[in-house]
């Protein structure tokens, strides 16, 4: 890809192993995947991290409340998001955990430097700790209860606290991060939670409280183990971590630090987007190049929660309806950066019509007419009519326009340029009946047929990041070769001749249990 460079880093957050991985766990994760993939096709040495966050009192007191060590009960459920990764086929370079010797290395390699800057020193807390968010809140944004509970904007109850701390000097970070936001327009998206960021730090930045002697599970402070690290300090560093430091001279880290992209839920954008750049830049280290903060997912209209039992796992879903429709639903059904309702409806509405209906059925019917009136081989193309350029060119011109939309994490416009071609796909063949044009112009059948499987060939190429499994099938049918998948191989057309297989449909119809006389 001309113009940039040629890895690219990307991070999920690590995920808070108080609890089982849920279906916004697999949004998050999905998205990266589909990125990640987009680019590996696209030349790109990628590094895809993900990972769990293991520390914190919100972890200790669900151990505690399991009756287990905390390091038993963070392995067992660190697992199960691992296992879960797995299952929905994510490709992930690493794996991190905050217990992991490398990481707390890292820790403690970044607090010293934050000590060596001056920016860092000892005082005492009391204030508002909210121990579900691993959150300080100002007073002024709790709300009370009718019991008189102070309640934080995202709904956790929060408690006084007061224990000696170490303080860093965020609020002489106000100035200084809110020029880095104007001289890095892109920094922080979608632009509403760029928006809250900046309004937020305009609003005043008080010295952030980042260590804790009120419990013992974390990493402990360089030469004051009575203390840990606030769990955010110690979270925020795995993506540093996971690419050498403080090893910043090796190439692993020269090759792929800044980060180029830190996918986040908008609930936590304030961590990513206010400390962690500031913490870096406190310690000479370059801050990451993009937070993108995506909505909720809602289940009905309300964020998912166990509290509220409407929890959906990704595996039932999967099982229900198949992965890679999964996969193409929770990218095309909601804008990506905005909350957005899912429903049982709408996902049969997409596999059947977008699948089933629309991609499904052109590849299927194009490749049948081929296997039974061009001896199941690519046919041999003539000239080539406006109508056929026209078509060609709209595929062609598909990569330009795909590549803005996934830098941008624009997944759901990137998939409506895609399925805009197989619409025009499926109106020319329509338009030009090549069914007819087996008795009337074979000649021309034969161009009209090639014209579509040549179509069809870089739809489901630039298809794959979204949907890998399917369209391996798909391009199996199609005769291309697995060396021949990648955006580069796009320039290089179907070879007439080509021994192609019997088609079979790869999208299947989603029909109700009860409609299918099983």
């Amino acid at each position: 890809m001309s113009g940039h460079k040629s890895s690219y880093y990307l991070t999920t957050p690590i995920y808070y192993v108080n609890d089982v991985p849920h279906i916004g766990h697999a949004y998050t994760t999905l998205a990266c995947d589909a990125l990640a993939r987009f680019m590996r096709l696209d030349g790109l040495d990628v590094r895809f991290l993900t990972g769990t966050d293991d520390h914190g009192q919100k972890v200790e007191k669900s151990a505690q409340a399991a009756g287990v060590d905390p390091q038993a009960f963070t392995d067992k459920v660190s697992e199960n998001f691992r296992s879960l990764w797995s299952d929905l086929g994510i490709t992930n370079d690493d794996f991190i955990r905050t217990t992991e010797a490398r990481h707390v290395r890292a820790c403690q390699a970044l607090w010293s430097k934050l000590v060596d800057a001056d920016e860092i020193y000892l005082g005492s807390y009391a204030g508002w700790y909210a121990v579900r968010d691993e959150a300080f809140y100002g007073e002024n944004e709790l709300t009370e209860t009718p019991d008189g509970k102070k309640v934080a904007p995202s709904g956790a109850e929060a408690e006084w606290v007061e224990e000696p701390s170490y303080f860093f000097r965020l609020s002489d970070w106000q100035d200084k991060l809110l020029a880095f936001y104007e001289a890095n327009p892109d920094f922080i998206a979608p632009a509403s939670r760029r928006n809250e960021v900046i309004s937020f730090v305009k609003g005043g930045l008080r010295d952030l409280s980042v260590s804790r002697t009120t419990f013992k599970w974390g990493v402990p402070v360089p030469g004051d183990p009575d203390h840990i690290m606030y769990v955010w300090l110690d979270a925020l560093t795995n993506y540093a971590t996971a690419v050498g430091f403080p090893d910043t001279d090796s190439a692993e880290f020269s090759k792929f630090w800044p980060a180029d992209l830190h996918m986040v839920g908008k609930d936590i954008v304030r961590f990513h987007a206010v400390y962690w750049p500031a913490f870096l830049m406190a310690a000479d280290v370059a801050p990451p190049t993009r937070v993108f903060a995506h909505g909720w997912l809602l289940n009905r209209g309300e964020k998912m929660s166990k509290s509220v039992g409407n929890v959906l796992r990704a595996q039932d879903l999967v099982e229900k309806y198949g992965l890679d429709q999964v996969r193409y639903y929770l990218l095309r059904e909601v804008p990506f950066g905005n909350d957005g309702y899912i429903s049982h409806e709408t996902m049969v509405g997409r596999i059947n019509s977008d699948l089933a209906n629309d991609f499904g059925n052109l590849a299927q019917r194009v490749l049948s007419m081929i296997g039974k009136n061009c001896g199941g081989e690519v046919p041999a193309p003539g000239d080539f009519t406006a109508a056929d350029t026209a078509l060609l060119n709209a595929a062609q011109g598909l990569l330009p326009r795909l590549r803005a939309d996934y830098r941008e994490q624009a997944f759901h416009r990137a998939l409506e340029a895609t399925w805009g071609v197989v619409g025009d796909a499926n109106r020319y063949v329509d338009d030009q009946a090549p069914w007819a044009l087996r008795k009337s112009d074979p000649p021309r059948m034969a161009t009209v047929l090639y014209v579509v499987a040549e179509v069809i060939r870089h739809l489901a190429i630039l298809a794959q990041p979204v949907m890998p499994g399917s369209i391996d099938r798909m391009l199996d049918q199609l005769g291309v070769a697995p060396d021949a998948r990648s955006f580069a191989a796009l320039e290089t057309p179907l070879a007439a001749g080509t021994r192609l297989p019997p088609p079979e449909g790869v999208f299947p119809r989603y029909v109700e249990p009860d409609q299918d006389g099983g």
